[in-house]
């Protein structure tokens, strides 16, 4: 992949732009999780649950978050109380324990995400195709980093 010169200044610009970005969309989705009842932690589990292509087990959940096993114990145990997801047993193997999002749980709460679609598709109008590829990549050039940096963390003591 080629390298491109960055001066301290762009650097320091795109850092900026991140930490504001990071900032306002907790801040979006902590009103978010509280009009649905839940702390951010309980809403940001649930999203990851309803993301992944089937039911994980908690100690994936504590894998993935960097929680403890019983702190995932106690946001599926609030999870659970809200209606929004469950424990299941694996057919495979009985001993194991699931957790999977509740059918129709996610659809429940779409209303709540509707501003940030409405955003996302007026900010993502005034781009052409070409450059919205771009975008695309950084973003996702982005993510990939924040996942290797959060295995790197969640493996340390």
């Amino acid at each position: 992949m080629a390298k491109y010169p960055l001066s301290a200044e762009e650097l320091a610009r795109f850092a900026h732009l991140g930490r504001e970005s990071s900032t306002l969309t907790v801040l979006r989705h902590a009103r978010i999780a509280e009009r649905m009842g839940l702390s951010a932690t309980d809403h940001k589990v649930l999203e990851l649950a309803g993301q992944a292509p089937g039911p994980l087990t908690a100690g994936r959940i504590a894998e993935l978050t960097g929680l403890s096993t019983g702190a995932v114990t106690g946001v599926m145990d609030r999870l659970e109380k809200a209606g929004l997801a469950r424990r299941v047993r694996d057919t495979a193997d009985r001993r194991k324990v699931l957790i999977e999002v509740v059918p129709g749980a996610m659809e429940r709460h779409a209303p709540l995400f509707e501003s940030a679609y409405t955003t996302m598709k007026t900010v993502l109008e005034q781009f052409s195709p070409e450059e919205r590829k771009v975008l695309e990549r950084f973003q996702g050039a982005v993510l990939d980093g924040l996942r290797d940096e959060l295995r790197g963390a969640s493996s340390r003591p």
